[in-house]
């Protein structure tokens, strides 16, 4: 009966909702997210009169922020958190997926949807900053959609409330999506290392949780840990993928060309996949970069900033890494493979199989390290993101923080030694409902974080 609850949920925020038929017969289907997501990103771009590329340089200056407290965060350090969630195997398999079902296209409809998803990020983030509180457990500060919701709700009552309806939703929506996130991890993890190294997927599960459980269970290791490996695998795989360029640069001319005459569609309108290239783009580029679902906003609560608007340019560019550069390093590997080579393989086999063919044996290796790296730190990230909505929920005990680290950890070792459970779907759930509750939201807020725009560029 759960099950088929939780199916028909699913369905409803990720199914095709409307389907717009296009010339050749095709049709783009369009989910409830994408109908919200989309519309929200365009408004805020205009609002912030394209905050993206206009505001582009202080996005950079703004990462040059110092914290007063040891307990708190930096802006730098806030970006390295949202990136170890955001960067993650979605921008491996995922893009993958995207590039193998909507063909080259599907990347230019990446790099769009990472522009109007800055702009949403910006707004979030900023009211992140606004509405955070000291944080008397772990030092510092905390914040999120759940206290922003809570602070909205009490305006419109007029009085103060413990809990707010919608802000419960949210907090227990982020919980339920971080412990099936924690289960798809640890399958890929395990999957990934099965294929490169022959490792049993129980030896690679128990190995994972042992190491997971000795950072996350210390106060402040969570934070050191991240700050170490986030940029050096972020880094790691740029400057590999840059090689990659390097050695195949006679052929890039021809892949951007992919790029751009695929992304229009003029042969796969009449082919009948226009609605494929723009999909899998557009998906691709909103779950990778995670504007507007709520989870960011979790980091940039912490930062210590001296204007929220810093903040929301920090997070602004968090979405240019993750789906400008991360995503488009995966698109390039595949794109520069000749097409016969992987045609017909999908998933990490094919990324294998194409770091195969650039680098050989060691390019195989070096993608299952990678997707562990990514993996390993988005699970710290998310562990991170919970901090708030558990305490937002059961107040600042650390009997409820450390009951829901163990449990996270209880379902990273389910997922890497189960192919399937219907948790996963319950992630994919819990982060349709954050984006839900979180939209709704940021209509009302968004005048807030606009304004602290003004007094940042007067400043400026």
């Amino acid at each position: 009966m759960i099950i088929q609850v939780i199916s028909t949920i699913y369905n409803f925020l990720w199914g095709d909702l409307i389907q717009i038929p296009l010339p050749g017969g095709s049709s783009i289907g369009i989910s409830l997210l994408i109908l919200l997501l989309i519309p929200t990103g365009i408004f805020f771009t205009i609002r912030t009169r394209f905050l993206p590329i206009r505001l582009f340089p202080d996005m950079l200056r703004a990462l040059k922020g110092t914290k007063g407290s040891k307990n708190s965060l930096s802006s730098f350090q806030s970006l390295i958190i949202s990136t170890a969630t955001r960067v993650g195997m979605g921008n491996l398999v995922g893009v993958v997926a995207a590039v193998s079902a909507g063909g080259a296209g599907a990347v230019f409809w990446m790099w769009i949807t990472a522009i109007i998803g800055s702009s949403t990020a910006f707004i979030e983030a900023t009211l992140a900053q606004l509405h955070k509180e000291e944080d008397p457990l772990y030092g510092g500060y905390r914040g999120g959609p759940a206290y922003y919701i809570h602070h909205l709700m009490e305006e419109r009552l007029g009085r103060k409330k413990r809990y707010m309806l919608f802000s419960v939703l949210f907090a227990i929506s982020g919980l339920i999506c971080w412990c099936g996130i924690s289960q798809v991890i640890s399958n890929s993890v395990a999957s990934s290392f099965e294929n490169a190294f022959s490792i049993p997927p129980l030896y690679t599960s128990i190995l994972l949780v042992i190491i997971s459980a000795i950072i996350v269970l210390r106060k402040h290791a969570t934070v050191k840990v991240l700050d170490t490996i986030v940029p050096i695998m972020a880094v790691c795989y740029f400057f590999i993928t840059l090689f990659i360029i390097a050695v195949n640069y006679r052929l890039l001319p021809g892949v951007f060309a992919r790029i751009f005459e695929e992304a229009f569609g003029v042969r796969q309108a009449v082919a009948g996949g226009f609605g494929a290239v723009l999909m899998n783009g557009v998906k691709r580029g909103l779950f990778s970069n995670e504007a507007g679902s709520g989870s960011a906003p979790c980091a940039a609560a912490a930062a210590e900033c001296d204007q929220p608007a810093k903040a929301g340019l920090v997070q602004a560019f968090g979405v240019f890494i993750d789906t400008i550069v991360i995503c488009s390093c995966t698109a390039m590997i595949m794109l520069l493979v000749p097409e016969d080579l992987i045609s017909g393989l999908s998933g990490m086999t094919l990324l294998q199989k194409a770091m195969d063919y650039h680098l050989g044996q060691f390019g195989v290796i070096f993608i299952a390290l990678t997707l562990f790296l990514f993996s390993f730190s988005t699970f710290l990230g998310i562990i991170f993101y919970a901090r708030s909505n558990v305490a937002y929920l059961f107040g600042d005990k650390w009997c409820w923080q450390t009951l829901y680290k163990i449990l996270a950890l209880v379902m990273l070792f389910i997922g890497g030694i189960a192919t399937y459970t219907f948790v996963w779907d319950l992630g994919d759930v819990g982060i349709g409902l954050m984006t839900i509750f979180n939209i709704i939201a940021l209509y009302p807020l968004s005048g807030q974080a606009l304004k602290e725009l003004e007094r940042y560029e007067k400043d400026h």
